[in-house]
């Protein structure tokens, strides 16, 4: 690769959540919402796409507004949000985005000659009547659309939302779980179904076998692995995505088990009380890279649910075709640890955790916010110019990143800015012991240097700070 590829992998003033990774034409593309920074709603902005060749995951580009929100008939006036969306390369060499927009119980079709788009409106998916998916009498709710054009051409097209609780934006149909459609060529109208697939809170029999808490929530995504079809989706939890399988792609589904939570719970037993990072909603896809398969999931900013970052982890499918929960980790997509001879922003740790640990980002911004540990930055939205870090870094916390190669690095150096009085411990795991400690005397800004022995070339690097005050951590320099 040309350079390093660290989480999150784009730019860190991008915000696209929700993001479904596809190969086309030699290249991986993302297809996402699109956060607002600092607007504390979800998917405020126009969806974008950004790409990369397949040899070299570190080199993204920008592709531009693939859709604009004014695009759809319905919203000409741009004010409701675009949902997370999918994409398929149809029958007819067409690219072809799927998307619900505010809570109306309905999916939007736009059509490319190219998938980095633009896209423009189609229709809306409806049944050979007519009558609009969400509409007719006895509907579930539509959200979270996700496409699979099969080997054969066939086209299916996965909606639905479950809720343990209500949620008073529906405004048709009931969160009753996921639903799978075959489309006609014409990739807009309904040849069977909908046909219920999976499992959601109240049922007292799952369909799936999946435990009640992983039960199906939303964010439906469907992948072909040889001759199985894999459903991946973010369970009742909210943080993780799991997956179930079948030898159809439209069922019936098995629960498989949980790929990642955006907080390692479940992971060796973590609890949710022990989450190693805020916790949040979840929304993500698999995707095959040269041999080797990935989960593209994200993370959370800002100490709110709705300023969130792509990440992608590798995965392992075995032999059986069960896919074991893997880690977060700072490294992702770079096929190796990183070196410990660079500077790095602060803001890609995969440890997060306050002295009173850590809990699942509101919705929306609150006044408890101030004083929180969290990872913000100074620019405003759409600013191309990275200038993250990490907010409010107090007694008690523990930052930390996975994995940099230290077998030749013997210091770190912090760019920190506050006030504190107190110290700083390097850890080599999140439970292990302080290995090295320095006295930590700050007030304005300070590049802070600790020293320790060199290590292995696959090593977990963990700060603790202990003392009074607070201060904002920008920039890790190892050497």
């Amino acid at each position: 690769m040309k350079k390093q590829v660290y989480n999150p992998y784009l730019p860190l003033y991008e915000y696209t959540p929700d993001c479904e990774p596809h190969v086309f034409n030699g290249r991986v593309y993302v297809y996402g919402s699109h956060d607002q920074y600092g607007a504390f709603q979800f998917c405020h902005n126009s969806y974008v796409t950004w790409s990369a060749p397949l040899d070299d995951l570190s080199d993204w580009r920008y592709e531009g507004v693939i859709l604009d929100r004014a695009e759809d008939p319905d919203n000409k006036k741009g004010k409701m949000d675009l949902y997370a969306p999918d994409t398929t390369q149809g029958p007819d060499g067409k690219f072809y985005i799927y998307y619900a927009y505010d809570w109306l119980s309905r999916i939007g079709v736009a059509v490319s000659d190219s998938p980095s788009g633009p896209f423009k409106f189609l229709g809306h998916v409806k049944y050979k009547d007519g009558t609009l998916l969400g509409r007719k009498e006895g509907d579930a709710f539509q959200f979270d659309p996700g496409v699979l054009t099969d080997e054969d051409g066939r086209v299916y097209l996965y909606s639905g939302f479950g809720a343990i609780t209500w949620f008073p934006q529906i405004r048709h149909g009931k969160p009753e779980g996921g639903f799978v459609m075959e489309l006609e060529p014409d990739m807009v109208t309904i040849k069977t179904g909908p046909i219920k697939i999976a499992s959601t809170a109240g049922e007292e029999k799952n369909m799936n076998g999946a435990p009640k808490e992983h039960a199906f929530f939303e964010a439906s995504s469907m992948r072909r692995v040889g001759d199985k079809y894999y459903f991946v989706y973010s369970t009742l939890n909210g943080h993780e995505l799991a997956y179930m399988t079948g030898d159809s792609p439209m069922g019936p589904f098995t629960y498989g088990g949980v790929i990642i939570s955006n907080g390692d719970v479940g992971l060796n037993g973590r609890s949710k009380e022990d989450a190693c990072y805020p916790l949040g909603n979840n929304h993500g896809g698999m995707v095959k890279v040269n041999d080797q398969w990935y989960i593209f999931y994200h993370r959370h900013t800002n100490f709110t649910n709705t300023d969130r970052q792509d990440c992608a982890e590798p995965i392992t499918i075995l032999e059986d075709g069960s896919i074991p929960q893997v880690e977060m980790t700072s490294c992702g997509l770079n096929g190796k640890p990183l070196t410990g001879h660079d500077t790095y922003p602060a803001s890609i740790c995969c440890c997060l955790k306050p002295r009173e640990g850590n809990v699942f980002y509101p919705f929306f911004k609150l006044p408890h916010q101030k004083g929180k540990l969290y990872i913000t930055q100074s620019g405003k939205d759409s600013d191309t110019v990275e200038t993250q870090y990490i907010h409010n870094v107090q007694n008690g916390a523990l930052i930390g990143y996975k994995y940099f190669d230290l077998s030749s690095s013997t210091k770190a150096v912090l760019k920190l800015k506050g006030k504190f009085n107190g110290n700083v411990s390097i850890r080599f795991a999140e439970n292990g012991n302080d290995e090295y400690t320095t006295k930590l005397e700050l007030n304005g800004e300070k590049e802070f240097e600790i020293k320790f022995d060199s290590k292995s070339n696959k090593e977990a690097l963990y700060f603790f700070f202990e003392g009074k005050g607070k201060f904002d951590f920008f920039t890790l320099k190892l050497d």
